[in-house]
Formats: C-alpha cells, sequence, structure tokens
C-alpha cells in the first residue's frame, strides 16, 4: 500500500508541474507578442505614432478672419464662404452706418482680421479715413462711374452709396467679394465659385419678383415717400419715384422748408400712404403726416414692428428680413400692399 502511495503522489505531482509548466508558457508567449507590437510601434516614425493615437478624431480647418463692416456685407460673406471663414460684424444690425463712429473694440476688430470688406462710396462716412488706412476691400470698388447716381447735396455733387436697391449693381459686389475671398482661401476657390454662381442666380430670380409685384401698382400710384433718399436705384431700377424730405445721409440736415415741400408734394398728388425706416426716427414722418393733416390731407404712416423699410441694415438675425433676399421681398410686398 504504502509503495502505491508513492507512485500515486509522484505521477500527481509530475501532472501539477506539467499543469504549472503549461500555464507559465502561455503567459510568456503572450508578454513576448505584445513586446513585438511595442517594438514594431517604436520602430515607426514619431508623426506616425501620433498618427495613430489621432486615428478617428477629425481635425478642425483654420477659418479665414474675416471683418465686414455692415450687416448686408456679414450675409453676403456666409452665403459666399461661410464655412470657410470667421465672420466679425463692426456695425450691429439695426444701426446707421451713416453715423457710426469705431469704437474701441472696433480697432481691434480691424486688426485682428486677415480681409476686411466695406462698402465704399462714403457709406461707412466716419470710419473712411479707418478703413482706408487698414487696406479694406471696398465691394464697390468695381462699379462703373455711369452706373452710379449722383445728388446736389449741402451745395455739393455726392454719389449715392445704397447701390443694394439695384439688384444688377448688388450682383457686381458680389463678384468682387467673392474674388477677394477667392484670393485669401485658393484652397477653396472651386466652392466658392459654385456659391458665387447660384447665388447669382437666386438674385436674378429676385429681380423678377420686384418687377412683377411692383407691376400691381397703378401708375399713378407709384410714388414711395421715406425720411432720407436711400431708394433712388429703387426708383431706377423699377420705375418707381421716390421723395424724402431729408438726403442721402441721415446726419444731413433737415430744413423745415424740405419738411413743408414734401408735405406739399404729398398733397398735390395725394398719396395715401408714407414709410417710415428701420434706422431711422419715425417722429419724422408723424410731423409729415401732420404738416398733411393741416393741409386738408389724411395719409397714414406706414410704421411699427414688422412695418418699417429697411433701408440702411438688414434686420437682426432671427427676424424677417435678416437676409438681403428677404429684405428686398420684405420692402416691396409692404410697398405693393399699402401703395396698390
Amino acid at each position: 500500500m504504502n509503495y502505491k502511495r508513492k507512485i500515486f503522489g509522484k505521477l500527481l505531482s509530475l501532472l501539477l508541474v506539467g499543469c504549472i509548466g503549461a500555464g507559465c508558457g502561455s503567459t510568456a508567449e503572450k508578454m513576448k507578442e505584445s513586446s513585438r507590437a511595442e517594438q514594431k510601434e517604436s520602430d515607426l516614425p514619431s508623426e506616425s505614432v501620433g498618427a495613430k493615437k489621432e486615428e478617428g478624431k477629425s481635425g478642425t480647418e483654420k477659418k479665414l478672419k474675416l471683418t465686414v463692416t455692415t450687416s448686408f456685407l456679414q450675409d453676403m460673406a456666409s452665403v459666399l464662404a461661410g464655412d470657410f471663414t470667421d465672420i466679425t460684424l463692426v456695425i450691429p444690425a439695426g444701426e446707421d452706418p451713416h453715423t457710426y463712429e469705431a469704437k474701441p473694440e472696433d480697432h481691434e476688430k480691424f486688426k485682428n482680421a486677415e480681409l476686411v470688406l466695406y462698402h465704399g462710396l462714403h457709406f461707412e462716412g466716419k470710419m473712411t479715413e479707418l478703413l482706408e488706412a487698414v487696406h479694406g476691400v471696398p465691394v464697390t470698388a468695381d462699379f462703373k462711374k455711369e452706373d452710379l447716381i449722383t445728388m446736389e447735396e449741402g451745395g455739393g455733387e455726392v454719389t449715392d452709396p445704397h447701390f443694394w436697391f439695384d439688384t444688377a449693381l448688388y450682383q457686381e459686389a458680389v463678384k468682387k467679394a467673392a474674388s477677394s475671398l477667392e484670393e485669401k482661401l485658393p484652397e477653396h476657390r472651386q466652392e466658392i465659385e459654385k456659391n458665387c454662381a447660384a447665388y447669382l442666380d437666386q438674385l436674378d430670380s429676385l429681380k423678377s419678383y420686384c418687377a412683377e409685384q411692383i407691376e400691381k401698382i397703378p401708375e399713378g400710384s407709384r410714388i414711395l415717400v421715406t425720411p432720407h433718399d436711400a431708394f433712388n436705384y429703387f426708383s431706377r431700377s423699377y420705375g418707381i419715384e421716390v421723395k424724402a424730405p431729408q438726403g442721402v445721409s441721415t446726419d444731413a440736415e433737415l430744413s423745415t422748408s424740405d419738411m413743408a415741400e414734401t408735405a406739399d408734394f404729398i398733397v398735390s398728388h395725394k398719396i395715401k400712404a408714407i414709410f417710415a425706416e428701420s434706422t431711422t426716427d419715425p417722429a419724422r414722418m408723424e410731423k409729415l403726416r401732420e404738416s398733411c393733416k393741416a393741409k386738408g390731407w389724411e395719409v397714414s404712416v406706414v410704421r411699427g414692428e414688422g412695418k418699417e423699410l429697411f433701408s440702411d441694415s438688414l434686420a437682426p438675425k432671427g427676424q424677417d428680413g435678416d437676409n438681403y433676399i428677404d429684405m428686398v421681398k420684405h420692402n416691396v410686398d409692404l410697398i405693393v400692399s399699402n401703395l396698390e
């Protein structure tokens, strides 16, 4: 019995040693494989290792730092190259560019920009020297002199800067903005060209829409009275007469004689509605209404939220008229509904 126990004990010991040996062998092999994998990775160039670690993560492309003066140009740039630009607006939507003065933070906006776009034609009157000093690009730079409207104001001749009410001129400004963006973003030239072409087509459709709507107004009633002379290009484009007591710029002096002369014009032409603007004081038109009433003619003032014409600015983001096409349609629809 003792002999058998000894034999059995030796066999059991051999089996345990074999099992343990097999387990250690498996673990050792795994350690060897891991070591070989680490060695392979260490043999790769350092940037390849980094790339491998970043695999699956999307990199963020650096965008062009673009500063624009007005909401019109903010909208234009967004359409043309919104995915490739970081757009900074200087003059907030709803404020008057004619009278806007650059603030200290605006100087930083210009300083940090890689490209500055502005209207020109002295629209940003009090910032003209600053814009020239930072080598900004006026989108009106390629306009032909014969396409611009000039007027007398303050004893001299001035160029009307409100070109965007002539959609054909606005298209020229779009082309200039597109070419300026392409110069700074050559890697996105094709995308900008494609966006520009599509937008120009939309603007062609807008011109047709405006012409069709204005036709609804009887010819004798196609007279638009606004606070300041901002709609002369609109007048030329669609054959509607415009009249305003104030000149091209909102900081021009408004005389009593100008108000009286405009009131006489309204009464003699039996105009039934006059329009306030989003960037001017509606009290001006109320005084005009009172002057007409004193002369025996009742005229209504189209004013209030959503019932003002946009002249020098688009609407704030999220409101009706916050882009160029919707702004123009808003104006045309408002004019037609009150004059037809």
